[in-house]
């Protein structure tokens, strides 16, 4: 059976002592070789927009990964990226629902050029507030649509990762994993890797224990994600195993101020 390596991390834009979250960072990519990765709030600066910086390229390095970014449409200076062992054939960026908001949210599709064939990768970041579920849930409903329109009837089942800002018993997660309609009048079905194929612990990616999101005096809760979707009848995407990674310090820094997921998926 082979397999592929998926992970997550939001990578906390530039904020704390940031070359040494850096170093955190590609230590733990270097460890963990995953075969796909997708970073929320990741800082790119174009020229003109001040001190040179590419987080994403900067993680990337070395490790012969082939890079996609998105930004936002006047989101200043941060979006997500789609890190990938394999070439990354296109992307496309799409803007999310605001809801209302001054937030700028944004769906990054890449297509990867994999072993098992085209892969449709996503990444994407929701709106943050705890009170804004009513936002993501308009914004889940939009990302439904885009990777349904997407997607390759009969290809390798699409793989959405990020940070969702909620939490798995919330109204927008139980609509990606096929447990309520959102007044739509259809659901979605989206495999949670970590629920399906984790440790059997809480996997809290935002959490106390973390010093660089303590002082915010949040509740621990599980907010970023690895989510596969359908079922396919030749079993392609099925989360194995998955688990916290980036969750350590290294060398007395952790990474950021979340945690990463981890998923083992079955690619044929």
């Amino acid at each position: 059976m082979k397999t592929l390596r998926v992970a997550t991390l939001n990578v906390w834009n530039r904020f704390g002592p940031w070359e040494e979250r850096l170093a955190a960072i590609r230590s733990d990519v270097d460890a963990l070789a995953p075969d796909l990765l997708g970073l929320q709030e990741v800082v790119r600066l174009d020229p003109g927009e001040g001190d040179a910086l590419d987080q994403a390229a900067a993680i990337a390095d070395g490790f012969g990964l082939h890079v996609a970014y998105a930004r936002a449409k006047d989101a200043r200076w941060f979006g997500n990226a789609a890190l990938s062992r394999w070439p990354i054939a296109r992307t496309h960026v799409f803007e999310l629902p605001r809801g209302g908001t001054d937030e700028r949210r944004t769906l990054l599709f890449a297509e990867v050029e994999s072993p098992f064939g085209p892969v449709p990768f996503f990444v994407t970041h929701l709106n943050w507030k705890l009170e804004e579920g009513h936002v993501r849930e308009a914004q889940v409903r939009d990302i439904v649509l885009r990777v349904e329109s997407l997607a390759q009837p009969g290809g390798f089942p699409a793989i959405l990762v990020g940070d969702f800002n909620a939490e798995p018993d919330a109204d927008e997660m139980r609509f990606l994993r096929g447990l309520t309609s959102l007044g739509a009048g259809k659901r979605a079905y989206f495999q949670d890797a970590f629920a399906i194929a984790g440790d059997g612990s809480p996997g809290f990616t935002f959490a106390r224990r973390n010093p660089f999101a303590a002082p915010l005096r949040e509740p621990d809760r599980r907010i970023d994600y690895i989510l596969v979707r359908g079922c396919d009848e030749r079993f392609r995407g099925e989360p194995l195993e998955a688990r916290l990674c980036f969750d350590q310090p290294v060398k007395g820094t952790y990474p950021s101020d979340h945690f990463g997921v981890l998923a083992t998926l079955r690619g044929e």
